[in-house]
């Protein structure tokens, strides 16, 4: 058997996985994100470790005799946090997370002390990314970044409580900017602009390669063999795509979890930062990826049921009993609620409702939200397609990928057709645990096999139409609003 974890940033979930690629179970605990400032985002890692282990032991509770099984275990995780550690590796401070927007000014900062950063790194400087954080922390705390011995990736510090070492791979190591993403290393000139040194990163090993073994303690807590392998392992978008079988160039996914991200597969770097399209590695070998993302996706649905006191179940069934004719008088939606980065590269967007009229009910809210985050993936597409990336029918994963309804609306708009996977949901632990079954010596070809699709949804060209107006009117809308979007007005607050 191959275990998965994938640390996420509203829960952590763990996947088992058998050697003729049945998924036996899974079990997951859930995290809150603390915002102790207006625009940050941070979590204690203690948490993550404390969700892990209850998740693992409620794996092992319902599936005793096959979880005793595992041979190889595969990590994914959140990308772009920062977990800073001493030298004795205490945690300094709470994790500072990817969709934590204060190290504006030092964008600009890093971006002026290393002109080759778009070139060697491949993509722009945004606060979401860790290098970022790291100029920001020297600044606004000192001591800590005085004290910092090594830092470390959400998931990479997973492995660090496992098997007791300090290794990352170059799929999440390409999201902190200080990758040299064409030669899968550490730059050292990158890092040397943010004052730092090699000294202070993880190694380096492919996400299908052995980065090292269970403590001890933790192979007899769980029941395990001391010899189970863990695997390097990879950001969340990358073994999303290992999970369904993305690995050649061309294969494509669009996920709806936290945030939103489309993901084109390549055999090479290319990268395209004008249009803040991200260029990172893929978690095996001689593969890369350009993905656009937004910062909020299936959480603005969470949102915006929150705000209208339902849940998603029912407020999905009110969006699909929607008469086709009325969806034009739904609001616009700009679902701006952290930012957002393809295309804008803008941290200080938000989001926006416009053209409400006493007709707008729940339903048209909830189907605007839809929408406007579809829109925004578009937008990203385009900017894809704009660079020469060429798609293909587009999988779709996270848990906005079980909705049929929100599978259509995006075929329609990216007018590409669109495809569900069975446990569409699971993709980015499935793929975790497919790394670690490579990591204890599987055949890629056979590991690495295409997931069924379970459903295609082919675009309708009137729709198409419809929704390309709307996207110029969402558009408008952006540039229209941007200039209120202002620092000095944060401040002033």
């Amino acid at each position: 058997m191959y275990l998965g974890i994938d640390l996420g940033t509203s829960e952590v979930k763990v996947l088992l996985l058998a050697p003729d690629s049945r998924v036996i179970g899974t079990a997951g605990s859930p995290f809150t994100v603390s915002r102790p400032q207006p625009r940050w985002a941070e979590q204690d890692p203690a948490d993550w470790w404390d969700g892990t282990r209850r998740a693992l032991a409620a794996l092992r509770e319902k599936h005793p005799r096959e979880f005793a099984e595992v041979r190889g275990i595969g990590l994914s995780g959140q990308m772009h946090g920062a977990v800073l550690l001493d030298k004795n590796d205490t945690v300094l401070r709470p994790a500072i997370l990817w969709n934590d927007m204060r190290a504006v000014d030092e964008c600009a900062e890093l971006t002026a002390r290393a002109p080759q950063l778009h070139r060697v790194a491949g993509n722009l400087a945004m606060p979401g990314f860790t290098a970022p954080k790291l100029l920001w922390v020297a600044r606004h705390e000192p001591e800590h970044f005085r004290r910092m011995a090594c830092v470390l990736l959400p998931k990479d510090w997973l492995r660090l409580k496992l098997t007791g070492g300090k290794v990352s791979d170059p799929s999440d190591a390409a999201g902190t900017l200080w990758l040299d993403v064409a030669r899968r290393d550490w730059s050292d000139a990158l890092l040397d602009a943010c004052n730092m040194t090699r000294a202070q990163m993880p190694a380096l090993a492919e996400g299908s390669a052995p980065s090292g073994t269970l403590l001890p303690a933790l192979a007899r807590e769980f029941g395990l063999r001391e010899d189970v392998v863990v695997a390097a392992g990879g950001g969340d978008n990358a073994t999303s795509a290992i999970g369904i079988g993305a690995v050649q160039p061309g294969d494509g996914f669009v996920s709806l979890g936290t945030s939103g991200v489309l993901c084109v597969i390549g055999d090479r770097f290319r990268p395209n930062p004008a249009s803040a399209v991200h260029a990172f590695c893929h978690a095996i070998p001689e593969r890369w990826h350009q993905m656009s993302v937004v910062l909020s996706a299936a959480s603005c649905l969470r949102w915006v049921c929150k705000l209208t006191g339902t849940d998603e179940p029912t407020l999905l069934a009110e969006v699909e009993r929607l008469a086709p004719q009325t969806l034009a008088q739904a609001p616009l939606f700009l679902p701006y609620l952290s930012g957002e980065r393809t295309p804008h590269n803008d941290p200080y967007a938000q989001g926006v409702f416009f053209g409400m009229t006493h007709a707008t009910d729940r339903a048209l809210l909830g189907y605007a939200v839809l929408e406007g985050v579809t829109l925004a993936l578009t937008d990203g597409l385009d900017a894809l397609r704009a660079a020469g990336t060429e798609v293909g029918p587009l999988s779709m994963l996270g848990g906005g990928a079980r909705s049929a309804y929100w599978a259509q609306l995006a075929a329609d708009a990216f007018d590409t057709p669109t495809r569900q996977h069975g446990g569409g949901e699971t993709g980015a632990a499935l793929g975790a645990a497919r790394l670690g079954w490579l990591a204890a010596g599987g055949a890629f070809d056979e590991v690495l096999a295409k997931a069924p699709v379970a459903a295609e949804y082919t675009p309708d060209a009137t729709r198409h139409a419809a929704l390309r107006e709307r996207l110029e009117a969402y558009r408008a809308l952006y540039r229209h609003v941007r200039p209120l979007f202002d620092p000095a007005r944060e401040r002033l607050a």
